[in-house]
C-alpha cells in the first residue's frame, strides 16, 4: 500500500483509509463485535494504517470497537475520531445537536482517548461547524490539547473554505474531511483550491457514493430501518434509476482497466490531487480487499478527462441530505 501526507505537518496515512462508522453504526442491524474487530486487523495486514471514528457513532460504542481491535497495532496506524455533538448529561446546550464549546471539546478528547486506548488522539477532527462558537475558538482549544499532549493534528469536517482559513490561521489544519465522490464534486470549488494553498490534506467520506457506486445498490434496493439513506433523497428508488447512468460509466471504465465499477471511483479520486486519501467504509473482508485494490490502478490524465467528460454529460437526481441537514453542511 502506498503512503500519502496529509498537511505539512508529518502525518503520514496509507492511501486508502477505512472508515469504521458503519461497523457497528448507521448501516441495518449491528454486525457481529467479533467479526468487525477481526475485519480492522485484516485492513491492517492489507496495509491500511488510517481508520476513522466520531465520538457521535453510537454513540461511543465505534470507538469502543476501534480501539479494541487496534490496540495491538498502535504504533503502526493512525486514529482520527471527531467531536463536536451535544450528547446530553451535565451542561448539554440542547440547541440543534452541535456543541463546540471548548470545555466540551476538552471533554470530548478525554472520552476518546480513554475508548481508543490512546495517550494522544492523532488527528481530531471538528465534526460539524458549530454556528454559536467562533470557530477560531475551536481551533484554540485544540491548539491547547495539542500543547498538552492529548491531540497530534486538528481536522474539520464539512467545513467551508471561509471557515478553513480562519481555523488555520490559529491552529495549522492537517486535514478537511467531507463528502467527495465522482456524484459530489462540490468540494472542487472552493473547499479543494483552499486545502491546496494553505498545504492541507483532503479526506473524502462516502467517496462510493454510499455505496451506489458499487454498482450494486439499484431502484429495487431495500434499506433496513436505521439504514440513513432511507432518508436520502439521492436514495429515493426514483433517483436510484435516474442515477444509474454515473455507475454505467464506472462499469464501462472498469472493463477496459479490469477493474469494478468501486475501484475506478476511487482510483479516480486518487488521481485528483496527492494529498486526497479516501475512506471508504465495509463490513465484508471482500470488499475491503477490493477497495484497496483500487490503490493500484492507475488513471492516465487522458482516462481522467475522458471520465469528466463524460460525468459532464450526466445529470445527478436528488439532495444529498434532506434540507434541514443539508444547511447545517460547508459553513
Amino acid at each position: 500500500m502506498q503512503t500519502r501526507k496529509l498537511g505539512n505537518n508529518g502525518l503520514t496515512v496509507s492511501a486508502i483509509g477505512l472508515g469504521c462508522m458503519g461497523l457497528n453504526y448507521h448501516r441495518g442491524p449491528a454486525p457481529n463485535r467479533k467479526e468487525m474487530i477481526a475485519l480492522i486487523r485484516a485492513a491492517v495486514e492489507r496495509g491500511v494504517t488510517f481508520f476513522d471514528s466520531a465520538e457521535v457513532y453510537g454513540p461511543f460504542t465505534n470507538e469502543e470497537l476501534v480501539g479494541e481491535a487496534l490496540e495491538p497495532f498502535r504504533k503502526d496506524v493512525v486514529i482520527a475520531t471527531k467531536f463536536g455533538h451535544d450528547l446530553g448529561g451535565a451542561g448539554s446546550r440542547g440547541s440543534d445537536g452541535l456543541d463546540s464549546r471548548p470545555e466540551r471539546i476538552r471533554q470530548a478528547a478525554d472520552g476518546s482517548l480513554k475508548r481508543l486506548r490512546l495517550e494522544a488522539v492523532d488527528l481530531f477532527y471538528q465534526h460539524r461547524v458549530d454556528p454559536h462558537v467562533p470557530i477560531e475558538d475551536v481551533a484554540g482549544a485544540v491548539k491547547d490539547l495539542i500543547a498538552e499532549g492529548k491531540v497530534k493534528h486538528f481536522g474539520l469536517s464539512e467545513a467551508g473554505a471561509s471557515t478553513i482559513r480562519r481555523a488555520h490561521a490559529v491552529q495549522p489544519v492537517a486535514a478537511i474531511q467531507s463528502e467527495y465522490s465522482l456524484w459530489w464534486r462540490q468540494p472542487e470549488t472552493e473547499v479543494l483550491p483552499a486545502c491546496e494553498e494553505l498545504g492541507i490534506g483532503f479526506v473524502p467520506f462516502s467517496p462510493l457514493g454510499r455505496g451506489f457506486l458499487t454498482g450494486k445498490i439499484d431502484e429495487t434496493t431495500t434499506f433496513g430501518d436505521n439504514d440513513n439513506r432511507t432518508s436520502l433523497p439521492r436514495f429515493t428508488p426514483e433517483a436510484r434509476k435516474a442515477n444509474r447512468p454515473v455507475v454505467d460509466l464506472l462499469e464501462q471504465i472498469g472493463a477496459q482497466k479490469q477493474a469494478t465499477p468501486a475501484q475506478i471511483a476511487l482510483a479516480w479520486l486518487l488521481a485528483q490531487k496527492p494529498w486526497i486519501v479516501p475512506i471508504p467504509g465495509t463490513t465484508k473482508l471482500s470488499r475491503l480487499e477490493e477497495n484497496v485494490a483500487a490503490a493500484a490502478i492507475e488513471l492516465t490524465p487522458d482516462d481522467i478527462r475522458c471520465i469528466d467528460a463524460a460525468v459532464a454529460q450526466i445529470t445527478v437526481e436528488g439532495d444529498r441530505y434532506p434540507q434541514a441537514e443539508a444547511e447545517r453542511t460547508q459553513r
